[in-house]
């Protein structure tokens, strides 16, 4: 039978998941069901019914280097190679659709979920994403890329509102999605949970048919991320395909009620159905076996994959007289909790029951050459003071026996997570002291970074070394050894700016929102963009690393083609660096930062080797987005052609003329402080120029709504929802300081709105159920009770009777 002759109500039972993780076939059609599961950088192959939060017992995986520590090596090539590792491992572990990249823009270091995303700039965003998905997918595992889209903060995540101006969403947050679509087809596509200018990702329709369809070619599956579908029919009216995890059949219901009354086309049913079974014929040759597990050869294969990535995204921050590499004979002090109790991921549905685990402890005492003097604790893994732990590391690195101190330091455990933004850029007071007191002791400090995003570092001018690891995975603590000790040479570089201080981020003032609106007021001014056109100093610039070996760049060459430019290698080792390609246009032309990515290749050399090294123009170098057409343009001009080592450093540049579609077109001056970046003395009335409509936040409500977080019920005038809201707020805070863990699960609820309810419970709970419980949180509590208790009977009997319906009883 053909997906078209199947019934109304059989095509609307596709479009929604059949448990937590499994979407619903149809054996009719021969439409087999799927599986999904989480796996940005590793399976989370659930046992069980499972939970999306990652607390649930998985199946043994390979944890890779999360996205943000990935994005360091500059390495599309080396993404793909994880990714083959990643779709082997599904496929092995019957998983149908891996749910990642994850791959949001980075537009403030403080976001709980930034370990998850690859970088604040959208080329590398999506050829580093558009790799892991060819990986993948080369395995006959779809890839999901994720969240889709404008989604940057975990405060109120499924009620949030990204309010953004329509050019720097295209430019700046959909730019890389659409590299990874175009370049790497993959199958299916997650929405985030938030809204974009009022209208929820999952049923926006100018984000998944106007855009994502019609103009960048998609013809996979749009997913909604597990609880993000607001409406049902919505959704599948603007192309969302499928709703997951399963909300029972409520939503059935509605579709096939909205068929018969004429306001949904069935012709829109069929298409997201069809969606959905191409996907299911796309990976149908899975079937393992949901009891398998890895085997020992692919294990120790992909461990190795494992450290071979986290070796070339480790980046070399300060390398003072050559203290790195540790030469042989060299007697070390390792200090730190982390470097004996590793910490190599986020918390969060990423979490990855890894196969392996190492500890740097005990991969530097197994280098033949270096010898380890000792070890300290140093400080407690969770922030308490305790001079008693620093006293020792101090003395253990004052010994005459000790040469050089290594010292693991970063965030813990509760600082990066989904669910749950970062309140500080600061790493803990007692390993800021920690590290001061072991460079008092006049000994060579390195600093080895264990962290997902970036941190003040208020001790960089007394340490000797720095070596950031990030988030490095199951096999990040052997990688650090080698590259401390030599054995490899680090060549990541920064895929985000480290500013000075929180303070100097763009969006520090504003971020994260509060309320219901997460407005972007600093427009296009994100990362680099911001700190380069404002002229603002910075720890590291985007794009910065070091290396052992040193390289010359000369004869820089453009052409219609591209940039050309010479590298040589004009050390004694062997080594890689990343060459950049910013543009700037012309003088006279529109709103622009002062510089932006367009093109970045990374070339390793052997010694006092030499390479021409060709970065091509292609649709993204010299577009911008232009509202009044809604269209795509470039100016006609002279433009700079600069390469660098960083966004500030450049070695390289040359004027380039290019002919474009329209002339130049001076910004408007009323754009005031944008026109120089000086987004922190933005006007609401110049933010409204750029915006093309005044903006103005919200204040509390008054009468809470179905999409009101349950966190906002703290201002309810009702005893039961407010005494609910204070009494979960309480739960997680106490549960996070006693655990060093956070509290995931209360997390979500808080941050859920209740019409995730009929989403979230198998189909337990209703839409007439949700507006009971409203009811209870705006002061009518009995009124609401009644309405649940009767809902829920109502709705049981309505299950039971579509169950029917779809056994053909």
């Amino acid at each position: 039978m053909k997906l078209e002759e199947l019934s109304t109500i059989e095509k609307a039972a596709m479009l929604s998941g059949a448990s937590e993780w499994d979407s619903r076939g149809n054996a009719r059609a021969d439409i087999p069901s799927f599986v999904m599961s989480d796996g940005p950088h590793g399976v989370r192959r659930q046992l069980g019914s499972g939970d999306h939060l990652g607390l649930g017992a998985s199946k043994p995986a390979t944890c890779f280097p999360t996205a943000g520590t990935v994005a360091n090596s500059w390495d599309p090539q080396l993404a793909e190679q994880m990714g083959q590792a990643l779709g082997k491992e599904a496929h092995d572990l019957d998983v149908n659709v891996l749910l990642g990249p994850g791959m949001n823009i980075k537009r403030n270091p403080l976001c709980g979920r930034n370990f998850e995303y690859y970088s604040e700039d959208p080329q590398v965003a999506g050829r580093m994403a558009a790799g892991l998905i060819k990986g993948i997918q080369s395995n006959g595992i779809a890839a999901c890329p994720k969240h889709f889209a404008v989604n940057s903060q975990e405060l109120r995540r499924q009620a949030s509102n990204s309010v953004i101006d329509e050019r720097t969403m295209r430019e700046i947050y959909l730019t890389a999605f659409e590299i990874a679509v175009r370049e790497a087809h993959p199958w299916s596509i997650m929405t985030s949970y938030n809204q974009i200018n009022g209208v929820y990702a999952h049923e926006n329709r100018h984000l998944l048919q106007e855009i994502l369809r019609d103009e960048w070619g998609f013809d996979g599956m749009v997913v909604s991320d597990w609880g993000g579908s607001n409406s049902a029919v919505d959704a599948v009216k603007a192309g969302g395909s499928l709703e997951m995890p399963s909300p029972g059949f409520t939503s059935t219901r509605e579709l096939v009620g909205a068929v018969e009354a004429g306001t949904l086309a069935e012709a829109d049913l069929n298409a997201r159905a069809a969606e959905v079974a191409l996907v299911a014929k796309r990976t149908k040759t899975q079937g393992v076996g949901r009891d398998d597990l890895l085997a020992e050869s692919v294990i120790a294969e992909h461990h190795e994959v494992a450290r071979t990535v986290a070796e070339h995204s480790s980046v070399l921050l300060k390398n003072q007289q050559g203290v790195l590499p540790l030469t042989a004979g060299t007697r070390v002090a390792v200090v730190g909790d982390m470097a004996q109790t590793a910490r190599f991921q986020g918390s969060g549905s990423s979490k990855v029951n890894a196969t392996r685990e190492e500890n740097l402890l005990d991969e530097l005492k197994a280098i033949d050459g270096v010898e380890v003097a000792g070890f300290a604790q140093g400080y407690e893994r969770h922030g308490a003071a305790n001079k008693q732990l620093q006293q020792e590391a101090v003395a253990l690195a004052a010994n005459d026996s000790v040469d050089v101190i290594v010292a693991v330091v970063g965030l813990d455990e509760r600082s990066e997570s989904e669910g749950l933004d970062r309140s500080t850029m600061a790493i803990a007071d007692a390993q800021n002291e920690l590290v001061e007191a072991l460079c008092a002791t006049g000994k060579p400090v390195v600093a080895v970074l264990v962290t997902g995003s970036p941190v003040e570092l208020p001790w960089f001018d007394h340490v000797a070394g720095l070596l950031y690891i990030g988030l490095s995975g199951q096999a990040g603590a052997s990688a650090a050894a080698r590259v401390l000790t030599g054995v490899v040479n680090p060549s990541g570089h920064l895929a985000e700016t480290w500013g000075m201080q929180y303070a100097d981020c763009p969006s520090a003032d504003w971020y994260p929102a509060i309320g219901r609106d997460a407005i972007y007021r600093e427009g296009p001014f994100v990362g680099y963009r911001y700190y380069e056109t404002a002229g603002v100093p910075v720890r590291f610039p985007f794009g910065y690393g070091l290396s052992y070996a040193t390289f010359s760049y000369s004869d820089l060459h453009v052409d219609e083609q591209g940039a050309h430019i010479t590298v040589t290698n004009t050390s004694d080792i062997d080594g890689a660096t990343v060459v950049q390609m910013y543009i700037s246009g012309p003088s006279q032309g529109v709103l622009r930062p002062v510089r932006e990515l367009k093109g970045f290749a990374k070339v390793e050399l052997a010694a006092h080797d030499s390479t021409t090294v060709d970065i091509a123009f292609d649709r993204y170098t010299f577009r911008h987005f232009d509202v009044a057409s809604n269209a795509w343009h470039t100016e006609s001009g002279w433009w700079t052609i600069a390469l660098g080592t960083d966004a500030h450093t450049m070695v390289a540049s040359q004027e380039y003329a290019v002919a474009g579609d329209v002339e130049p077109q001076a910004p408007n001056k009323a754009l005031g402080a944008y026109l120089h970046g000086d987004i922190k003395n933005v006007t609401d009335t110049q933010m409204a120029v750029l915006f093309g409509h005044e903006v103005l936040a919200p204040g509390k409500p008054e009468v809470f709504g179905s999409n009101d977080p349950i966190l906002s019920w703290v201002d309810s005038r009702g005893f039961v929802a407010r005494t609910v809201a204070k009494t979960l707020i309480k739960r997680e805070r106490k549960i996070r300081e006693k655990t060093g863990q956070p509290d995931l699960n209360t997390l979500f609820i808080l941050n859920m709105p209740p019409r995730a309810m009929s989403k979230m419970t198998q189909g337990m709970v209703d839409a007439a159920m949700v507006e009971g419980i409203v009811a209870i949180a705006n002061k009518h509590t009995f009124r609401g009770l009644g309405k649940v208790i009767a809902g829920f009977f109502r709705n049981q009997s309505a299950n039971k009777r579509t169950a029917k319906e779809l056994n053909h009883e």
